[in-house]
């Protein structure tokens, strides 16, 4: 992770703060209601970021159409909340983490 260099970081903790406030506040898009930014990994070149998210629809075809009809919408956003010269590419993958502990947690509830 690119939490080592102290500008990466700083993006990365504005990207978090806004995009949480932009998905909860200002995406219109219903299949978006629901979905929780947990991290953001920002590559050290600063062109790239992965948004990490839960959902309680998992990573549904569904949300994940609407977070591509929605990227114009961050990206824009983000520009004008943002302080840096660019925007990274933005990324964002279903963190299945959560998932894979409640999965374990049941199979030991069973044992």
């Amino acid at each position: 992770m690119a939490k080592d260099y102290p500008r990466s970081d700083r993006i990365r903790q504005q990207i978090k703060k806004e995009l949480a406030n932009l998905l909860q506040k200002e995406v219109k898009d219903p299949s978006l209601n629901q979905i929780t930014i947990l991290d953001v990994d920002v590559s050290p070149c600063l062109k790239h970021a992965k948004v990490f998210f839960v959902s309680q629809e998992e990573a549904s075809e569904e949300v994940m159409k609407g977070l591509a009809r929605s990227m114009p919408f961050l990206r824009s956003q983000l520009a004008k909340r943002m302080t840096t010269r660019g925007i990274p590419k933005l990324h964002f993958v279903y963190d299945k983490s959560i998932d894979e502990s409640i999965k374990i947690s049941k199979l030991l509830d069973g044992i």
